[in-house]
């Protein structure tokens, strides 16, 4: 494209000279054919047979073979690696990609410097091997041969083809990262390279597409006037500089001397490092830019271009056609003028033409001469270098201002017979024509109004949302819950606003391109809408900031002078605020392509459906994100603009990212600093990423973005990836005017608490220009230390002059220091907390943590290459981040997903630390629950084990006493299993730097629980052996009357012994001897009758209270009062009889009624205990146990009111009622444990069930029997009972492990059992349940723990608990005949009796069964001798005893058959039930920590509606429908004894208030919303009063149902 304003005679110029210039090409080649001979032409060609093997090689020594094809990657180059976190001064020559590639991306201009280490470890000082006299000595013969033998520069590799060798092995991203880096180094750029293979001239113009230059220059009018323009598009004259054969002067070094004395933009042959051997730059043509600074020095008023080609110009003319037509000034060196010389044609022609030549002799002495118009001479020859520097750059001025021409870069492509990269590159191509037809849209569009037309759903609506969260997280007013549901109503709405928004073209097109090109294809054309885009908004927002700009100066201005014009200056104030929405709306860029996919994807998700004009399923939108973040691209955490960060739509990124690349580990390194204090600069030169560096746009909000760590780091590190979050800068000029400080705060406490690390960019090294940011950064970090995240620390001084100077480094450091400890009392006195230095807040060191940085550039912008000292801090400051990295073990991206929410929503609440909510924390706790959970169950199980065994060899009288220590033996090898369990949790579980914190403590609590098993336990045998004194009794006397019978039966047998045949006789005997001998056991044990609990308590309490009239007490259930007002006097000196009793408020206080409830809850639970001890289906049922009962809660009754002693006292119908209730309660259980010892021990009873038995064994005895045969019978039928109690005992232990492993409800932990009672709870729909299961939950989880246990044995009998029976019958017949069989070897061993055999016998069944020899104590066994018989009849009486058995086990007979302590849905109480029951004093509900007596504060993750648990409003009868989540946020009031406090401060209510920890939470379970409304008739019933006025449930709350509220629960 031509310049506009050529004239029609300049553009015909410019034709003609065009013509004229292909001619002079066309010349040369005849007269190189013409003129140069044969010899000359093959002299020219010889060296180039050499030149493929030469490249061959020299990528060989690079190791790039093979990387023509294979290209190296941008993705690549930019990973950590072990290379990249050391400073290479020098290196192997294998390593001189790598480290030239490292220093390039950290702008290090020293990348063409590097020193090559020699391998070849000989004295670079050659010397002769020959010795000779001093006499013979002859200099001549030393230095001629040595100048041809010395040592060849030719090992070396010239940096030029380092560099050069790395283009064109690179791929189209690398190039062009490499280019935009050497363009920051200040270094010329590839224009035209020729393929090394095929010598095909490509002009990469993708390589130049995101350099911009900026440069000042003055008007007409002598003001300066700033530019940036990308240099593809920016119109510059250029000069053109190439030599015609071998000259003696550098004529890049002269170039550079034009450009910038001090650096050297061009590489030149006196450059360090330089060689003759290079081998990739001839026909090479490189340029740079000269950019003004708007200064009187500046050579140049006006950016130009200079372009350099390398090598002989004649043997590159398609290089040369091309620049000499498109250059302003062509410049050329050579020798001297010769008609002869082969390169005479193309200079004629060159001369001829209208264009400015300036032709440069290295063999002439003349100064500048103008042969002709616009035709200059200057000699070099012994010329001081700097006049001819001086006279050339006279010249050139001269020439450039009459020249109308101008270059542009991207003509360049428009040339024939070169290849143009983007255009040779498919992917490319497609790219650009995607890019292009979005680009289209944007045509004759007003920047300001553009994102609102095609951004609609980041706009207005999106800012609107935004507003109302904050809102919906500060509730304002009384009527919280109407107030919160009104918000919620306008943010759905809001959302369906948005979801009803059309999706503009521009979006659709972008949405398009992503999902149907591939991954590489994507990343062209995300890389080519930046471009355009930036093309697009470029020059509006440079006048925007130029205006703003203007404006600030005039506020500051008018600052100092406040005095003088405040009305002025608040005009000017308001006009800033307008020009900053103007920038803000016209800043345009692919963060806000993306905020609007987010804001389509949140809309889509709030309303759960697609939106009607996207073309795919919204679900997919958080995939592209994804991958765009693989692919290196930073994505917007929140949003600068609206302040607000996106949490649904980050979370569905960071979800897909973490499926795309699974369970990757990050470090996250956060960034804060100043404005424009260089970190994105320095995040630029430390890792390449793409955050925003230009002063167009500064980064907005926070974005994140990945930095790949490579295999080879991984297994020196724990982390995959660094996660670098980048910030805009505090105290943004941006947000000058605004609540600044707020936005700031939230800011850096956002990225503090996001961050393993932080980096606090400061510039300059003045600490009282830094004390504003310091006090936010340690206020941030005094947060973190109260919500107890543990970040690290760096401070970074930008812009430091002198970093040498140690004195002064450690001066500047004890200041930070005092200024940070200054900061930190500060702090600490606005968050609440004792900290008197920064270290007290965080760990930091000031020698380490503190990085001086020196200035940016060497020398003045914008000429002003980067200084190698800020490039040397860089990596410092790299090594470091790293250094603290592998000390981490990151977190997972999951995680970064949880603290992001927590951080956010506790920002939302104002109140940060009081809102905080550590997710992370708080799972990993519940994970921990669940372990401890599965290890205490193991504990209890083995000694559950060890106790039945225990308690067998009791009852048999094995042993007499039970120690500490023989527990502690038996639960040994399952405490170390347990202590391994623990141990490796906590040191491999992928969480363990977060448990590490609980490991102590929980490793106490297991020590606890085992001593605690074993000191229960013991306690349990030892009452259990004290009974068995009393207990011997009534088994003596049992077994008496049965052998007693036995005897008879069989003297009765012998005397009928001639009548065994007549059956008929031998019954009619029995039956009269059974009659008379069961008529005698009664008449002299009298029979155990049956109890009536109740009239026994009635009894004793008439005995305690004989003025009240205990018989005609009504009592009421305890249990399901409302209030325990009606049981209770206040005292009358008591200042809450009076503060209340005159507001009529009620005598209890709601802590009060909690505090009772609990004593009732704990009485029941003790009373439980005490009568499970009692034992009584073993030892009978006794009046002195209700005794027992009634003293104990007497004693608590009066401890409780001990301790309300100036407040209330119980009224005796307390205590009278508790006392009922509780008998009431434990009624039936003490009626069926005495049933069962009735069944077992009254001897018409159980002499009844024998019957039979003893009928067989009379047969028996008449039909001749043995005596051994018999004994064998008596036996299994003394056994049977044994084996059926111990087989239930067994199979009870079993199937409480099964139940444990696969019943849903029973197999989590506390929270998981609750879940389960609430879904059975809402499925049933009884309001009774519900309210016992809110006042009384321990009872209602005891009977939800009975009815599974119940419900899993009646539909899993047939296939579980049966076959597991039978199992069990098999097992212990096994043991039973093995035992017998091992007895009779004894015997025979031993010679010994039937009392030896059977003493052996039950010896070996004492730990299995209930059986010893006192069971055959007075059953004659003299003649038993024939122990073989004895084994045969007891294998088959056993075999149909067995048979017997397993006919008759059924579901029902489990709890008939069992001891009440080892029934399963027992040990599952047991297990479950000791844990915390404390109940939040708000709402009731239970702590869900499974530690009875923990530590930690209560905590439950959904709290409850407060009217539930009776709370209402302060002189009301309306209940109250405020979840206390809810409350907390607000400064509403409550009432405890006589004092109000604000709710959001509820601790210092203290007692229970005080240990729990409620944080603010607006996700509230649904699941009582529709509780309210299903029950809402029941409750107001049940509380006599109403939900109305402030109570009134909000109309959203109907909208669920029971389905919505079960479903709710998976949150649980």
């Amino acid at each position: 494209m031509e310049q506009t304003g050529v004239n029609t005679e300049q553009r015909e110029g410019y034709e003609r000279e065009k013509d004229e210039m292909k001619k002079v090409c066309k010349e040369t080649d005849d007269s190189v054919q013409r003129d140069g001979g044969t010899v000359a032409a093959d002299q020219h060609l010889q060296p180039e047979e050499n030149e493929p093997e030469k490249i061959k090689n020299l990528f060989q020594r690079l190791h790039l073979e093979g990387r023509n094809h294979n290209k190296l990657r941008a993705a690549d180059v930019l990973q950590i690696t072990e290379h990249s976190l050391q400073s290479h001064e020098s290196c192997a020559e294998e390593e001189l990609v790598q480290t030239f590639l490292q220093k390039l991306l950290m702008m290090d201009y020293r990348a063409r410097y590097i020193n090559v280490k020699d391998t070849n470890k000989q004295d670079p000082i050659q010397q002769r091997d020959t010795v000779s006299s001093e006499d013979e000595d002859d200099i001549f013969d030393y230095v001629s041969p040595l100048s041809n033998k010395g040592t060849s520069q030719s090992d070396h590799i010239h940096p030029m083809d380092v560099q050069m060798a790395v283009f064109h092995c690179a791929d189209g991203f690398l190039k062009q990262l490499m280019v935009t880096k050497l363009s920051q180094c200040q270094y010329a750029l590839p224009l035209l390279v020729p393929d090394p293979f095929t010598q095909q001239i490509e002009f990469p113009l993708w390589t130049f597409r995101q350099i911009h230059k900026s440069w000042k220059m003055r008007n007409n009018d002598n003001e300066i006037i700033s530019q940036t323009q990308s240099v593809y598009k920016a119109q510059t004259p250029m000069v053109f500089f190439f030599r015609f054969g071998s000259v003696s002067s550098s004529k890049s070094q002269l170039m550079n001397s034009l450009i910038n004395k001090k650096h050297d933009t061009f590489f030149h042959r006196n450059c360090p490092g330089s060689s003759r051997t290079r081998v990739l730059m001839d026909g090479v043509v490189e340029i740079a830019w000269f950019c003004p600074s708007g200064k009187n020095t500046d050579k140049f008023t006006d950016c130009v271009a200079f372009c350099n080609l390398h090598g002989d110009a004649g043997d590159h003319e398609k290089q040369l056609q091309i620049l000499t037509e498109m250059s302003s000034v062509n410049v050329v060196l050579l020798t001297r003028m010769d008609r002869n010389d082969r390169h005479a044609t193309k200079f004629q022609n060159l001369f001829k033409i209208r264009k400015p030549l300036i032709c440069l002799f290295t063999e002439d002495e003349s100064t500048v001469t103008e042969m002709k118009k616009d035709k200059f001479n200057i000699g070099l020859k012994d010329r001081n270098q700097s006049d001819v520097s001086e006279e050339l750059r006279r010249t050139i001025n001269d020439c450039l201002s009459k020249s109308s021409s101008s270059f542009r870069l991207e003509d360049v492509s428009k040339q024939s017979g070169i290849r143009v990269d983007e255009e040779d590159d498919e992917d490319c191509k497609r790219g650009r024509e995607a890019a292009e037809q979005i680009k289209s849209l944007l045509k004759k569009k007003d920047l300001t109004k553009i994102k609102d037309s095609f951004l609609p759903h980041q706009g207005k609506l999106w800012h609107q949302w935004s507003q109302k969260n904050k809102e919906l997280h500060r509730p304002q007013g009384d009527e919280i819950v109407r107030e919160i549901s009104r918000i919620q109503t306008e943010m759905k709405k809001i959302r369906e606003q948005q979801h009803e928004s059309d999706i503009s073209e521009f979006m659709k097109l972008f949405n398009y391109q992503l999902f149907s090109q591939t991954k590489h294809k994507n990343m062209f054309f995300l890389k080519w809408l930046q471009v355009f885009l930036d093309e697009y908004t470029s020059t509006d927002l440079s006048a925007l900031h130029h205006k703003y700009d203007e404006k600030w100066s005039t506020v500051v201005e008018l600052k100092k002078n406040l005095a003088e014009k405040p009305e002025k200056l608040k005009a000017e104030q308001a006009e800033l605020e307008r020009i900053s929405e103007e920038l803000e709306a016209a800043t345009f860029g692919l963060e806000h392509i993306m905020r609007e996919v987010g804001q389509i994807y949140e809309s889509c998700s709030s309303v759960k459906k697609n939106k009607k004009d996207l073309q795919f399923e919204f679900s997919s939108l958080p995939s592209l994100a994804a991958e765009m973040m693989i692919s290196g691209f930073p994505l917007e955490l929140m949003d600068g603009d609206a302040a607000h960060v996106p949490v649904i739509w980050i979370s569905a990124v960071l979800d897909e990212l973490s499926q795309k690349l699974g369970d990757q580990s990050v470090f996250v390194l956060s960034v804060l600093g100043v404005q424009s204090s260089g970190k994105s600069t320095m995040l630029n030169a430390m890792f390449g990423l793409q955050f925003a560096v230009s002063a167009g746009r500064c980064t907005r909000g926070a974005f994140m973005q990945l930095v790949r760590v490579s295999d080879e780091m991984k297994t020196q590190m724990k982390i995959d990836y660094i996660l670098v979050v980048d910030t805009e800068g505090l105290r943004a000029l941006e947000l000058a005017g605004r609540s600044t400080r707020h936005h700031d705060n939230e800011l850096a406490t956002f990225v503090e608490g996001l961050g393993n690390l932080t980096l606090i960019n400061i510039f300059g090294e003045n600490p009282s220009e830094m004390q504003d940011i310091l006090q936010i950064v340690v206020q941030a970090f005094l947060r973190m230390k109260k919500v107890r995240l543990n970040p690290s620390c760096v401070f970074v001084h930008q812009n430091v002059s002198d970093i040498t100077a140690g004195e002064k480094n450690m001066e500047g450091r004890r200041r930070l220091q005092e200024k940070l400890d200054e900061m930190t009392k500060l702090a600490a006195k606005e968050e609440v907390y004792d900290a008197e230095c920064f270290s007290d807040v965080i760990r930091f060191d000031v020698q380490k943590d503190v990085k001086y940085f020196t200035q940016l550039w060497e020398g003045s912008p914008p000429m002003a290459p980067p200084n190698p000292n800020y490039c040397d801090n860089v990596q410092e400051l790299k090594e470091s981040i790293m250094a603290h990295a592998s000390k981490s073990d990151g977190v997972t991206l999951k995680h970064i997903k949880d603290r992001v929410k927590d951080l956010w929503e506790a920002l939302l609440n104002e109140r940060f630390v009081f809102s905080f909510r550590n997710s992370l924390e708080i799972s990993v706790y519940r994970k921990l629950e669940t372990q401890y959970s599965k290890w205490s169950w193991s504990l209890r199980s083995a000694m559950m084990e060890t106790e039945n065994k225990l308690h067998n060899k009791i009852e048999n009288e094995t042993i007499h006493e039970v120690e500490e220590s023989d527990l502690q033996r038996e639960l040994k090898k399952t405490s170390e299993e347990v202590k391994k369990s623990m141990s490796e949790f906590f040191e491999k579980d992928n969480d363990k730097d977060t448990l590490i914190q609980w490991k102590i403590s929980f490793e106490i609590k297991i020590k606890e629980l085992q001593e605690n098993i074993v000191r229960e336990t013991k306690k349990k045998l030892n009452e259990f052996l004290k009974q068995q004194d009393l207990k011997k009794k009534i088994d003596a006397q049992r077994t008496q009357h049965e052998n007693t019978l036995y005897e008879k039966s069989k003297e009765l047998a012998l005397k009928l012994k001639d009548n065994r045949n007549d059956e008929e006789r031998l019954k009619k005997e029995f039956d009269l001897f059974w009659e008379q001998s069961v008529t005698k056991i009664i008449t002299d044990t009298p029979p155990i009758g049956e109890i009536n609990v109740m009239r026994d308590v009635r009894g004793i309490l008439n005995d305690v209270y004989g003025s009240v009239p205990v018989d005609h007490w009504k009592s009421r259930d305890i249990f399901t009062v409302q209030s325990y007002s009606d049981y209770v006097q206040v005292k009358k000196n008591s200042v809450v009889n009076q503060v209340k009793g005159m507001l009529g408020y009620g005598p209890l206080s709601k802590e009060d009624e909690a505090q009772i409830r609990s004593l009732v809850t704990d009485v029941v639970q003790q009373t439980d205990r005490m009568i499970q001890s009692f034992n009584i289906s073993k030892m009978g049922y006794n009046k002195s146990f209700i005794q027992q009962l009634i003293d104990y809660i007497k004693t608590r009754v009066t401890e409780h009111e001990d301790g309300r002693v100036n407040i209330y006292v119980f009224k005796n119908e307390f205590f009278m009622d508790l006392v009922c209730s509780v008998c009431k309660r434990a009624n039936k259980m003490i009626t069926d444990q005495h049933m069962l010892f009735r069944d077992a021990n009254d001897p018409e009873i159980y002499v009844e069930k024998k019957r039979e038995e003893y009928y067989s064994i009379f047969q028996k005895y008449c039909h001749g029997a043995t005596s051994t045969a018999i004994y064998g019978e008596i036996i299994c039928q003394k056994l049977k009972e044994p084996v059926e109690q111990s087989v239930y005992m067994e199979t009870a232990r079993g199937l409480a492990d099964e139940i444990r492993s696969n019943c849903p409800s029973l197999n989590g932990n506390r929270s998981n059992l609750e879940k389960h009672i609430l879904k059975t709870l809402a499925e049933e729909e009884d309001f009774d349940k519900y309210m016992n299961y809110i006042l009384n939950p321990r009872d209602h989880f005891k009977s939800f723990i009975r009815d599974e246990v119940k419900r899993y044995i009646t539909e899993k009998f047939s296939v579980s608990v049966l076959p597991k029976m039978k199992e069990n019958t098999e097992l212990l017949q096994q043991k039973i005949m093995k035992a017998a069989h091992e007895s009779t070897e004894h015997v025979q061993v031993k010679q010994g009796d039937v009392g030896l055999w059977l003493k052996s016998f039950t010896e070996q069944l004492s730990d299995e069964l209930i059986f010893s020899e006192k069971d055959l104590s007075g059953v004659k066994h003299d003649d038993v001798d024939d122990f073989k018989l004895l084994e045969d009849v007891m294998r088959k009486e056993l075999t149909a005893i067995m048979s017997v058995l397993n006919l008759n086990l059924m579901a029902k007979t489990f709890p008939v058959k069992l001891h009440n302590k080892f029934r399963p849905d027992e040990l599952l109480i047991d297990h479950f039930c000791q844990c915390c029951w404390v109940q939040c004093p708000f709402c009731g509900a239970i702590c869900t920590n499974t530690i009875e007596n923990h530590d930690e504060d209560h905590n439950v993750p959904f709290h409850r509606v407060d009217g539930l648990y009776g709370g209402y409003y302060y002189q009301t009868e309306n209940l109250s429908a405020d979840f206390c989540t809810t409350s907390v946020t607000t400064g509403k009031r409550f009432l405890v004894s006589d004092e109000w406090f604000p709710f959001n401060d509820y601790r210092r209510a203290g007692g229970v208030y005080a240990k729990w920890s409620i944080t603010p939470d607006l996700s509230e379970l649904p699941y009582w919303k529709w509780f309210v409304c299903r029950f809402q008739k029941d409750l107001e019933t049940h509380y006599n009063k109403t939900f109305q006025g402030h109570g009134e449930i909000p109309e959203e709350w109907r909208k669920y149902r029971k389905e919505d509220a079960i479903q709710s629960l998976e949150h649980f």
